[in-house]
């Protein structure tokens, strides 16, 4: 980009991995609306914060009441609200934290971008497989119904797709694992990625 510097400061994230104890990390956890993604993004937080481990969560209703408050629904919209969470998630590993991001981030090229942005050996996708069936059973916050009467357009799993992940870096079945056994799996690999 013309007449655009990057800035090398003294302080890097090495620095900051030695003042934390453990190196940063974005898990990205991906998964239809109900999924239990947040879920499983607050349980693990507490338990590396209990753990001494320096974190901070992004999560999709949280990021559109603010950075992407401009954006909407259409491909194009949720192409760019991914693109700048990655890049949020991205100043945070620079900054030394393990990231826990909740976003449904339906198409495998977002999360791949996603992935190019944070780099590969910072990221860590979680895959929360829950059936579109039990989602909708669940529906916490009503969308689905919404959905199915036309008052939400381009809604994951009804109006748009939802392209599952071919190979994550961890599956969870909710249908099959309890929470405790999740958070154990995902706990495990986290603390296996940011040992020094």
């Amino acid at each position: 980009m013309e007449n655009v510097i990057e800035q090398v400061y003294q302080i890097n994230v090495e620095h900051r991995a030695q003042l934390k104890k453990h190196k940063p990390l974005v898990i990205w956890f991906t998964g239809l609306s109900g999924s239990g993604k947040s879920t499983l993004a607050n349980t693990l937080e507490q338990e590396l914060f209990e753990n001494n481990i320096h974190t901070y969560s992004l999560d999709g209703d949280n990021i559109r009441r603010g950075i992407n408050k401009n954006l909407g629904f259409t491909k194009e919209d949720r192409s760019e609200n991914l693109r700048r969470i990655a890049e949020v998630a991205n100043l945070f590993t620079e900054s030394g934290l393990v990231v826990l991001a909740a976003f449904i981030s339906p198409l495998q090229q977002d999360r791949a971008l996603v992935k190019q942005i944070v780099g590969p050996d910072n990221f860590l996708e979680v895959f929360v497989d829950t059936s579109l069936e039990e989602c909708e059973r669940r529906d916490v916050k009503g969308l689905y119904q919404k959905a199915r009467a036309g008052e939400i357009k381009n809604f994951t799993g009804i109006s748009a797709p939802f392209e599952k992940p071919k190979n994550p870096d961890i599956h969870i079945k909710t249908e099959d694992q309890s929470i405790e056994e999740a958070i154990k799996h995902i706990k495990n690999s986290v603390l296996s990625k940011i040992e020094l």
